[in-house]
């Protein structure tokens, strides 16, 4: 392990990370409000720490990064800007501590969502932005952005790729990786900007517009008002909110080939079919069951069950009602979709549908086999023979998600906070969903948790955006052995 190259790669992240503060900046002076000291506050620093690191760390430029080093970088430097993102909010009334400011922070990169603000509106308006902006890059990958914006990453960058891209396969549209992550990043920019158009047409304020687009693609569900989007109680906007919802939820490659007029190919995508499919019928469900019960109108119960469906499955985390006041088969129905997640290769969370479809091939493979044992039967997805290595990297995923999410409910559970609270928090963050149900709700926030348990749950938001392996590995011993 190349201690100085890995660093150094950290140093430029922070450096990213201090030069975007600038932005929100600009923002508070906009206002003129009391967000400019702390953004300066935390700016300075970060550049300062992320210029000291990269000149005390030099690397070759041709060095290549090994596998190893590249889930170094990525596990190192999400923990870092996580950090430096939290200094503007530590250094703000707004926030209660370090702890606080980190949890929010760490939500924010991760696109998680869960928040510690209870007056939300009483936040200045340039923290308000920041706390978007982090999503919106976070949503994408901080990393994947710096290997399409710095060239000293093109070599190696397949490594940060994989080790970040939440997906089970990553694709890559280009030969060059470098012009994999230009391609992603110019779709996820284009979407953004037609959201922010068209809430701006629906008369939404343009920082409300721009900061909802932020948060909305990313899949994050940060929102500028203490009751979410429902505050707006505006049908036009909560449509808008849930085509780009799933648009997000959906891979990324696929809206690529989508603008480059092949409009069939979201339809091909098994996965896709899976996620859509998936969608309409929880959709269908939900609404008959809180149709007549929550809602006498059908109009208002079908806008609102696909908005929770959209926002959960998706993991947006956004809410216009409150769906702990629905029937238990409406509940539950929603905790399975924090379960499922969004399409691989997408900027939503959970296990990811591409996974679930595969553990349900293989586990019929396996009934099939005990009816006819000598039978060869290859896992196929979309036409094409799933290698055996991804099968038995999917399988070890599941027991690891659940593995973790299991004890890190106990001891959630263990610090006082009751059941049903600690099952939805952890599951919430591990799923970088942000709202659960009990103490964490759509209607409530995570300032109750302990202290102990914010990092907790910090360390379980991280393991869900790196799914997982990136994080669990630094842990193996053999990962740091020659």
């Amino acid at each position: 392990m190349r201690w100085g190259h890995t660093f150094s790669v950290v140093g430029i992240l922070l450096v990213f990370c201090g030069l975007a503060m600038a932005v929100p900046m600009g923002v508070g002076f906009f206002y003129q409000d009391q967000s400019v000291a702390p953004l300066a506050k935390g700016m300075g620093i970060t550049l300062l720490v992320g210029v000291m690191i990269y000149l005390v760390s030099p690397a070759k430029k041709q060095e290549s990064l090994s596998h190893r080093e590249g889930m170094a970088i990525v596990a190192l430097g999400w923990a870092a800007v996580g950090v430096a993102g939290a200094l503007p909010f530590y250094f703000s009334p707004c926030f209660g501590g370090f702890t606080d400011a980190v949890f929010e922070s760490v939500s924010g990169f991760t696109t998680t969502g869960s928040s510690v603000l209870s007056d939300i509106e009483g936040v200045p308006k340039g923290l308000l932005f920041w706390r978007s902006l982090i999503q919106w890059l976070g949503g994408m990958g901080i990393i994947v952005l710096s290997v399409a914006i710095l060239p000293f990453l093109g070599v190696g960058g397949m490594q940060l790729y994989k080790a970040e891209v939440p997906t089970p396969v990553p694709d890559k549209l280009k030969p060059r990786i470098r012009d994999t992550a230009v391609i992603l990043w110019q779709v996820y920019a284009l979407f953004t900007v037609l959201e922010i158009v068209l809430l701006l047409f629906g008369g939404m304020s343009l920082f409300d517009s721009v900061c909802h687009a932020f948060t909305t693609m990313p899949t994050g569900g940060f929102s500028t008002l203490n009751t979410s989007v429902g505050q707006y109680q505006n049908p036009y906007y909560e449509w808008v909110l849930i085509f780009f919802m799933l648009v997000a939820g959906i891979n990324f490659s696929l809206h690529f080939q989508l603008l480059r007029g092949k409009p069939l190919a979201i339809w091909k995508d098994p996965e896709c079919r899976f996620f859509l499919g998936l969608v309409l019928v929880l959709v269908v469900i939900i609404t008959l069951d809180i149709h007549n019960t929550v809602y006498n109108s059908l109009s208002e119960a079908i806008r609102a069950s696909a908005f929770q469906v959209s926002s959960i499955i998706t993991t947006t985390g956004y809410a216009t009602a409150d769906y702990e006041l629905w029937p238990a088969l409406s509940q539950l129905l929603l905790m399975f979709s924090m379960f499922v997640g969004a399409s691989a290769g997408s900027t939503g969370g959970g296990i990811k549908c591409l996974r679930v479809m595969l553990l349900f091939k293989y586990c019929y493979r396996e009934l099939f086999r005990m009816i006819h044992p000598r039978a060869v039967i290859p896992v196929k997805m979309g036409g094409r023979v799933v290698p055996e290595d991804v099968l038995h990297s999917i399988c070890a995923f599941f027991v690891l998600y659940m593995g973790l999410f299991s004890i890190s409910a106990l001891i959630l559970s263990g610090m006082g906070v009751d059941l049903v609270t600690s099952l939805a928090a952890v599951t919430a963050t591990i799923g970088n969903i942000g709202p659960g149900i009990g103490g964490v709700g759509p209607m409530d926030n995570f300032a109750a948790i302990p202290l102990a348990g914010k990092w907790l749950l910090v360390w379980c938001m991280l393991l869900g955006r790196l799914e997982i392996y990136t994080v669990i590995i630094l842990f193996v011993p053999e990962f740091w052995r020659k």
